[in-house]
């Protein structure tokens, strides 16, 4: 039997907290809370999952994580509710002038799943799922 009961939050370094703010919340829909200025740190949430996003100190130089050659975050996987709502969800990262788009919703294993990668505004991995009927 586990002795933990699951995720209670995760934190992730930003380079930009505003921008990678403002992308979870008005592109995504999630709320905030818990800003702190004095770290800089503020807390986001869709409801079930619950963020905390730290700026890092850009004056120091920090390198941009790869996936292929760093140990760490490989990406962060989000669910969606429909088919339609991960289409509507490309379409407004698609557009976002900082996201990149890795791949557009496809499906995932040969289906019925789909989903689709991209870049938040701080290069954050994410990926977008739908589980499929």
């Amino acid at each position: 039997m586990s002795e933990t009961i699951g995720l209670n939050h995760l934190g992730l370094s930003v380079d930009n907290l505003e921008a990678s703010k403002n992308f979870f919340v008005e592109v995504l829909g999630w709320q905030e809370s818990g800003y702190d200025p004095s770290y800089p740190r503020t807390a986001v949430s869709d409801g079930k999952l619950r963020l905390t996003l730290w700026q890092v100190d850009t004056s120091l130089n920090g390198a941009q994580f790869d996936r292929k050659k760093n140990v760490g975050l490989h990406h962060l996987a989000i669910q969606v509710e429909s088919e339609s709502k991960l289409a509507e969800l490309y379409q407004k990262i698609k557009a976002h002038p900082l996201c990149t788009i890795e791949f557009a919703p496809e499906l995932l294993a040969g289906g019925p799943r789909q989903h689709m990668m991209f870049n938040e505004p701080s290069g954050l991995r994410l990926e977008l799922i739908w589980q499929g009927e």
